[in-house]
């Protein structure tokens, strides 16, 4: 399955298509509210300001599968991620990373088959996939690595450089 025909219910509960982003370079991170990692919506906030005109979306999956450490409604993480960090990009309704239940995003983000250079389970929140203008997994980072760090930076600002191929969006 290519991502842009998926459909994701977004953290308000309208469905949003990811035929939105057609084009445009994606950071997509497991969020959590209550985890070490969390200051951490304060840099993808920043990237998602810094590079959203370039046709750059952060898009942040909260997720409650480490350590219950997103335990909220969507009310309360789309109120705490606004009041606390300022957060503007979009949030998607909490998913299952991992596992039987796990969503079909990410089952397409972690499969050997869809992705055989970053393959594997999520190992804990905030999780970092980059892809490319034509939705293919380009890097993937751990948790530990801070959105803004010299790694992230310049796999965004690669692929931001690079316009979508000739054929569009059908050719890899």
């Amino acid at each position: 399955m290519d991502i842009f025909q998926l459909t994701m219910p977004a953290l308000s509960g309208e469905e949003i298509a990811f035929q939105h982003y057609q084009g445009q370079v994606l950071l997509i991170v497991n969020v959590a509210s209550a985890c070490g990692y969390t200051p951490q919506y304060r840099g993808l906030q920043a990237l998602y300001n810094r590079y959203a005109a370039q046709g750059f979306a952060v898009l942040g999956f909260p997720c409650n599968q480490f350590g219950g450490q997103e335990p909220g409604t969507a009310a309360h993480i789309a109120t705490f991620c606004e009041q606390r960090y300022g957060v503007t990009f979009p949030l998607f309704a909490k998913v299952e990373v991992n596992g039987a239940r796990q969503c079909a995003l990410y089952a397409q983000l972690t499969s050997k088959n869809t992705n055989p250079t970053w393959a594997g389970p999520i190992a804990w929140n905030f999780e970092k996939f980059v892809l490319g203008r034509t939705g293919h997994v380009v890097a993937r980072f751990s948790s530990d690595v801070e959105p803004e760090s010299r790694a992230v930076t310049q796999a965004i600002a690669r692929e931001l450089a690079h316009p979508l191929p000739l054929g569009g969006l059908g050719e890899a």
